[in-house]
């Protein structure tokens, strides 16, 4: 075989592979999707919503290096997270936030403070993940039906659920080490 074979056969491998990634995320997708108590279109306008509403925010605050705003929505029900340096630019996020359309209620939790660093972020990530496996683990709870945000340990529980699921999810992520505090922002089924 020749070399232009064999860069042939290797860069056709490699694409192959890339296309076998694709095809196993997107059935993971699908298959989340069809569990989630939302309807197709509720999920979408959730990820309209957040998006519109984190555009509102950068255009009426600006591009700050002393503000870290996330927008998380689940069912028209959205959580404004993260560090602001004043009441002001608080105020202003929550503002543009509720222009955003299908938005049903909002929940401002954004703290006044500097924006978390790396590893706090890294260790929210963490913390998420371990709330999320042990949910997904219970045979009580639908952890398919929680969404978790974890800002500075603080730990965020979102969605479609009854209050028996709640009181357990909420349980089961106050004995999770390193979780400080945990918030409900559940509607209920």
């Amino acid at each position: 075989m020749n070399n232009k074979s064999l860069i042939a056969v290797l860069v056709g491998t490699l694409l192959l592979q890339g296309c076998a990634a694709a095809v196993v995320a997107g059935t993971a997708g699908a298959v989340t999707a069809a569990n989630d108590r939302r309807t197709i279109g509720s999920q979408i306008d959730d990820n309209n919503i957040e998006i519109k509403a984190t555009l509102a925010i950068k255009e009426q605050i600006g591009q700050r290096d002393d503000a870290n705003v996330t927008v998380v929505s689940y069912n028209g029900i959205v959580l404004l997270l993260g560090q602001v340096p004043s009441e002001q630019i608080k105020s202003q996020a929550q503002s543009a936030a509720e222009g955003a359309d299908g938005l049903r209620r909002l929940h401002n939790q954004l703290r006044l403070g500097s924006p978390t660093s790396i590893s706090t972020q890294s260790h929210d990530a963490w913390l998420t993940s371990k709330v999320k496996t042990q949910l997904l683990a219970a045979d009580d709870v639908s952890g398919n039906n929680i969404k978790v945000v974890t800002e500075n340990a603080e730990v965020f529980l979102m969605g479609l659920v009854s209050k028996t699921e709640a009181e357990r999810a909420v349980q089961i992520a106050r004995n999770i080490s390193g979780v400080e505090r945990v918030i409900k922002v559940f509607e209920y089924i």
